[in-house]
């Protein structure tokens, strides 16, 4: 199934779960066993050819059939193998920092408040990672049976960046996946499709050993697209159910304005916060300051920088796609009912009110810790980029006519990478006009650079360098189909991604 028919099949299901929420449910529950008792099926029939085999090979007097008997029972071993560890598969637990009661009781007597409310399971574990984000994972503790363990994780600059009810609000949405009878049917069909993920890559790994675990892996390969879809269609149903129970728990103002903030500040923390600390490596042998402890006031600071007019209006031109379960902002208030609107700025964290003295320990931890893994790469940095600007004053000596187009390249990158996009655009430009192209490094920068100033040309010039260089094709691609995605709307760019991967495939055959 390609791409397309994927698409397509996920639009027609998507269409019968708003018709008949309930009985796609059912639908999806009947796969879901099928899928189970399809492997229960191989791992009982499996065993019982294996005993039989073995038996014949052990009462049969000719040794020719005696010896077949035997190779055919070390031939379902395999399988045997693979069906009981899908049944026993544990997944590995989260990341992250554990956090007890004793550090946090405000969060914990929080947490016990949100549980008696909705009336849900236990949470066994808080954990705090270094993630703009917050998230509850449930992890079977045998495989696929037996009870499960329940992991609640904090990203530490989720909690410095948002007030206390926002984050609320986003622990209600992820808990609500666990509560009620959605929650208990989509948990269980979650581990379902992370098993049956596991079991094909296994046995994609092993078809060279046996034909038989190649025909499951045949078999599964037809299953999966149809499971993931049907899987996906649910996930992206419950995910509406659970804002409802964030909404019901903060109401919907709140819930709304933390949806607006989380994606707005979360964009502008991957945008600018870490580019701009990590751009301190080309300049210092150590950075100023460390990020963790930085971000208390950057968020603040930085407040008319990421809640723009401008920035919501490009979150809310998103449409709902294919790679993540959660809907488009747009269509998440659309569904509580909310109009957006930009959060007011941050007057306490949720670290402070919820975490108290331990939030000041846990920036500590982390900002240690992150020095720790990246002081290596750091310096590194440190020392190439040094390097690179004594190369960048040897060439900016020269005139542009006396260098070779080799040169103009290693000038142009030079100075894209040290100063900006403007200064390498008259050393591209002078290279694309010189005798002896085509140059699909030099187009391919160009482009980028012309986009990254709203000048669609770059798109062209994109499409020259992986016309010049097909291995630029892939990045290419992901470039115009991001660009045209943001700023014209999910339609405009799988147009533009169809027109550009039927140029690309025309031009390879």
């Amino acid at each position: 199934m390609d791409r397309y028919e994927y698409e397509g099949l996920v639009r027609r299901l998507e269409a019968q779960a708003d018709n008949a929420p309930e009985r796609f449910r059912s639908k999806v529950v009947m796969l879901s066993v099928f899928a189970y008792v399809a492997v229960f099926a191989v791992l009982v029939g499996g065993s019982a050819l294996v005993v039989l085999a073995l038996v014949w090979a052990y009462q049969s007097e000719r040794t020719a059939t005696a010896v077949n008997f035997g190779l055919l029972a070390l031939t379902l071993l395999p399988v045997l193998y693979t069906a009981l560890r899908t049944f026993l598969m544990r997944l590995d637990p989260p990341e992250g920092r554990p956090l007890t009661r004793a550090e946090a009781p405000r969060l914990f007597d929080t947490l016990d408040k949100m549980r008696n409310r909705l009336r849900g399971p236990a949470i066994h574990h808080v954990l705090i990672d270094g993630e703009f984000n917050a998230a509850i994972m449930q992890r079977p503790r045998w495989g696929l049976f037996g009870g499960h363990t329940n992991y609640l994780v904090l990203g530490l600059p989720y909690l410095l960046g948002v007030p206390p009810n926002e984050v609320l609000a986003t622990i209600a949405h992820e808990y609500g996946h666990l509560c009620g009878n959605h929650g208990k049917l989509g948990a269980w069909v979650y581990r379902q499709r992370r098993t049956f993920d596991a079991m094909y890559r296994k046995l994609q790994d092993s078809t060279a050993r046996s034909w038989t675990l190649a025909a499951m892996a045949t078999v599964l390969g037809r299953f999966m697209p149809y499971y993931n879809a049907y899987t996906f269609v649910l996930s992206r149903q419950n995910e509406y159910e659970a804002d409802r129970t964030a909404t019901e728990l903060v109401g919907a103002p709140v819930n709304a304005q933390g949806l607006v903030r989380d994606t707005l500040l979360g964009e502008w923390i991957h945008e600018r916060f870490w580019p701009k600390l990590y751009a301190q490596a080309d300049e210092r042998p150590a950075p100023a300051f460390k990020p963790y402890a930085a971000m208390r006031i950057a968020f603040s600071a930085s407040y008319d920088e990421w809640a723009t007019q401008e920035r919501l209006a490009a979150a809310l031109r998103r449409d709902s796609d294919l790679l993540d379960t959660h809907p488009s902002l747009r269509d998440r208030l659309d569904a509580i009912g909310q109009r957006a609107t930009l959060p007011p700025p941050l007057e306490r964290s949720a670290a402070e009110v919820l975490l108290g003295p331990t939030a000041r320990k846990l920036i500590e931890e982390f900002d240690r810790d992150w020095w720790t893994r990246e002081r290596a790469n750091w310096e590194a940095q440190f020392h190439r980029t040094s390097r690179a600007r004594a190369r960048l004053a040897e060439l900016s000596k020269r005139n542009l006519a006396e260098l070779q187009s080799h040169e103009l390249q290693e000038l142009a990158l030079l100075k894209a990478d040290l100063e900006s996009g403007a200064s390498a655009k008259p050393v591209l430009e002078h290279l694309l006009r010189l005798p002896g192209g085509p140059y699909p490094k030099a187009a391919y920068l160009y482009g980028r650079i012309l986009l990254a100033e709203r000048d669609e040309k770059g798109l062209q010039y994109l499409v020259k360098a992986a016309d010049a260089d097909p291995s630029l094709a892939e990045e290419v691609g992901r470039i115009g189909y991001g660009y045209l995605r943001q700023h014209h709307g999910e339609a405009a760019a799988a147009q533009w991604w169809e027109r550009f991967m039927s140029r690309h495939e025309a031009a390879a055959a």
